[in-house]
């Protein structure tokens, strides 16, 4: 639960300190990169507490992490990147406590 919280907690503090601006849009943009999740449908079972997403979803995984990275330097592409970053970090560090490990 505190995973999912974190997912909507930190876009949000990142937008408020570094996009004060358009901290909405900034905020909206990241928030819809939660979509990357969809690729969990291809799983079997969908969910699992247990399983490391990262190194296991397809778009999850080492490959396109750095493509990911890309995003975040062009200003158009930014929030994504950001967004996305955040995600992938997120889920890490979720792998980390949850099963004892960064990635599969």
């Amino acid at each position: 639960m505190i995973h999912l919280l974190l997912h909507f907690v930190v876009p949000a503090a990142v937008a408020a300190l570094f996009f004060r601006r358009k901290w909405a849009v900034a905020y909206l943009v990241m928030i819809a990169t939660m979509l990357i999740d969809l690729d969990h449908l291809l799983a079997h079972p969908v969910y699992d507490p247990m399983r490391c997403s990262i190194g296991f979803h397809p778009l999850h995984t080492l490959p396109v992490i750095p493509v990911y990275l890309l995003l975040c330097l062009p200003a158009k592409t930014r929030y994504v990147g950001i967004g996305l970053m955040i995600h992938m970090a997120l889920d890490s560090l979720d792998c980390r406590f949850t099963g004892g490990v960064w990635f599969t």
